[in-house]
């Protein structure tokens, strides 16, 4: 570990990062860090570079140039499962849980590949696991999602299903969590269930959330990150953010 490394106060970070895709550069130089315990929102039009800062964090991309710390350790080179099983969490823009099993199996399945390095085995031993049956089920009672433990996830709505895939991925028991657009799709009502939900697990993980839902990023943000044609043009707390020029002119062009 290098000495700069070393002296990291970031859970996770980004140091003069670039990604291109051939000629097209996506990210150039960037420098972002997350600070441990709070609630990192990242704002941005369409085409910012968020999803793919996502993707090169949790190495789903390969950086073109730069270093990707975690815990102040480079993991530049790590494969995608050697972060996870580092701590590191991920949902996704579409939701990719079970539709075809219940609530409790899909968390259930979670907490097996993640006690076996991300392997499933046969699915006649991951139901001989009493003892991940048992936190699969606790899981899903201290996060108000209990009455649907026998229910198919394809039979809720699709808020419940956002909600099952935050569920999934707290079962792999991450210290890091990183969220990519939860509302996306939702109507008022489940964007509402869903910001509270998240509110609700924010004093136990470090969250990094992609949103573009502006009332869910202020309402429940410790800090805000924003994101302009692969760049971070501002960083703040939510009233830092909401008088910054910069982001009014990346937004709506004042």
């Amino acid at each position: 570990m290098s000495a700069a490394a070393s002296t990291s106060t970031y859970a996770f970070e980004a140091r003069q990062v670039t990604k291109k895709f051939g000629a097209n550069v996506v990210i150039e130089d960037l420098s972002i860090g997350f600070e441990p315990g709070m609630l990192h929102s990242i704002l941005g039009p369409n085409g910012a570079g968020k999803t793919t800062l996502f993707n090169l964090l949790t190495r789903d991309l390969p950086v073109t140039s730069g270093e990707i710390l975690l815990q102040g350790a480079p993991v530049t080179n790590l494969k995608p499962h050697q972060i996870a099983r580092r701590g590191v969490g991920r949902s996704y823009q579409i939701s990719s849980v079970y539709l075809d099993l219940t609530f409790l199996e899909n968390v259930w399945l979670a907490a097996y590949r993640a006690a076996h390095g991300g392997r499933t085995g046969w699915w006649r031993n991951v139901r001989s696991y009493d003892m991940l049956r048992v936190q699969a089920s606790e899981l899903l009672q201290a996060l108000g999602l209990g009455q649907y433990e026998n229910t198919l996830a394809k039979s809720v709505s699709y808020g419940d299903q956002r909600l099952l895939e935050i569920a999934v991925t707290l079962a792999t028991r991450p210290q890091i969590l990183l969220l990519d657009e939860p509302t996306a799709g939702l109507s008022q009502r489940e964007t509402e269930r869903v910001k509270a939900f998240i509110a609700s697990i924010k004093p136990d993980y470090t969250i990094v959330m992609i949103e573009h839902k502006m009332n869910v990023v202020m309402e429940i943000s410790d800090r805000i990150h924003v994101m302009s044609r692969g760049a971070l043009i501002a960083a703040g707390t939510a009233d830092e953010i909401s008088k910054n020029q910069a982001v009014h002119a990346a937004y709506f062009g004042l």
